[in-house]
């Protein structure tokens, strides 16, 4: 059964595509034989309850370079779609919220990939603490005296703020680093919302194990191992992919997460686990895809088709 799939998404123009999940998505998506379809989050519309966008038919390749083909751009309504992968990058602010409540109009008619109010309601920093015993130590504020406390009593921290992603503006913080205070401004001068104060886990040199869920069920992982002298693993940030297998602890932590990921409609999600430690699980645009097959891992983009295909099929019954 051919689909029709639009990809809300920065622009294709800007992706890279070594690494990006969402063309990994599009790449299998066409190979099924299912009609694409290119638009950025500014280009959606809402009316009542229908909700429009101007949509190009899309071709992809794996060319560097030369990796896509854009067609005609047209008005649609987008209750006319069987599946949207709703794919920009964060920053998860107000415009990022904003997309969530209008998808909202037409998801499941539509499956609208991950969950848009689910999405919402689960930020990447603040979700992860429903599952506080799996994780390191973590504070979640802005106030200065708490954090004190928290210095106080662990020694050395990470500092990050909560909305952040791909590794921007983490900061370690040793016991007596002379530059806390001066961070501390920092932070309150740039960050509005409260931050991440997390014990910090020094076996984070040996890497940062990006793990993929498919529908509650563990799909792939990789190592992102930082570059020398950098604390951040992120892929965006230098960190090498590394062939990974779990540990049972990381089978546990995946057992406890998969019920919950299914009953909220997040399909494809990303955990990030520090040395048997839990410290975010990625709902809105995870990344490790090409990363996992490229380092001969399950191919989790097929995955992904496998189960929405399903749900389309079982909704359309």
């Amino acid at each position: 059964m051919a689909l029709k799939v639009a990809v809300q998404m920065d622009h294709i123009s800007s992706i890279n595509i070594a690494g990006d999940s969402a063309f990994a998505m599009m790449l299998e998506a066409q190979a099924r034989g299912h009609a694409l379809f290119h638009y950025t989050p500014d280009r959606l519309a809402m009316r009542a309850d229908e909700v429009f966008a101007a949509v190009e038919p899309v071709e992809v390749r794996d060319e560097k370079g030369n990796h896509f083909t854009l067609g005609e751009k047209r008005r649609m309504n987008m209750a006319e779609m069987d599946v949207i992968l709703m794919r920009q990058d964060p920053p998860f602010d107000l415009a990022y919220i904003a997309a969530t409540h209008i998808l909202e109009k037409i998801h499941p008619k539509t499956l609208v990939v991950n969950d848009p109010s689910e999405v919402r309601n689960a930020p990447e920093k603040l979700f992860v603490t429903e599952f506080a015993d799996l994780m390191p130590p973590t504070l979640i504020t802005r106030d200065r005296a708490e954090i004190d406390l928290f210095r106080a009593e662990y020694g050395d921290i990470v500092m990050k703020p909560l909305f952040g992603h791909g590794g921007a503006a983490v900061f370690r913080i040793t016991s007596d680093d002379l530059n806390y205070g001066s961070l501390y401004d920092f932070f309150a001068a740039t960050f509005k919302e409260p931050w991440v104060i997390q014990q910090f886990l020094p076996n984070v040199k040996h890497g940062d194990k990006r793990i993929l869920l498919v529908d509650g069920e563990f799909a792939g992982a990789v190592n992102r191992v930082p570059q020398e002298g950098d604390l951040r693993s992120n892929m965006v940030r230098g960190g090498a992919a590394r062939e990974a297998e779990l540990t049972e602890k990381e089978r546990e932590i995946c057992a406890r997460l998969g019920p919950k990921l299914r009953e909220k409609g997040l399909i494809l999600v990303g955990i990030d686990v520090i040395d048997g430690r839990l410290t975010e699980i990625n709902v809105t645009a995870p990344t490790g895809i090409r990363a996992v097959k490229r380092l001969g891992g399950p191919d989790v983009a097929a995955r992904v088709w496998d189960v929405l295909e399903a749900k389309v099929a079982a909704h359309k019954a």
